[in-house]
């Protein structure tokens, strides 16, 4: 019997392959567990579909990504925070701040989990940030902070 995994299988295949096995253990393992299907011509041409809306989506995502980090690597926001006796700023500059203050200069919502600083931002002058956008794509944002 031939059945299509649905879910990685130890010792039998991943996800999406084709496997041939017998009968009682693809009926009543594979297919009674919900881990495979059975492989019928609509079932693969169903999962070929899926794949292909799968992948098209993904490309779609890719590119939607691209073009927002272009925008954040030509974009510039400024913070402005008050400023203690001594000049520096109180507390820091929080991702939080920085994603509201980019949402409302440029219109450009990025999860605040995007924001990868390793350094707090403590002082006034320019920072640049680094931002991870998912699918291995990087873009830098140029944060000037200033005192008030």
């Amino acid at each position: 019997m031939k059945v299509l995994l649905i879910k990685d299988v130890k010792s039998l295949g991943k996800s999406g392959e084709v496997k041939e096995v017998k009968d009682g253990y693809g009926k009543n393992f594979l297919i009674g567990k919900g881990f495979a299907k059975h492989a019928t011509p609509e079932i693969l041409a169903q999962h070929k579909a899926d794949e292909k809306q799968k992948a098209s989506d993904l490309a779609d995502e890719i590119s939607i990504l691209k073009n927002i980090a272009q925008k954040l690597d030509k974009a510039e926001i400024i913070i402005t925070k008050k400023l203690g006796k001594n000049g520096h700023l109180f507390g820091a500059i929080t991702k939080d701040e920085v994603a509201h203050a980019l949402k409302d200069q440029h219109e450009i919502e990025i999860d605040k989990k995007h924001i990868t600083n390793k350094v707090a931002i403590k002082t006034i002058g320019e920072h640049d940030l680094d931002l991870k956008l998912g699918h291995g794509l990087h873009a830098t944002l140029h944060v000037d902070v200033q005192g008030e």
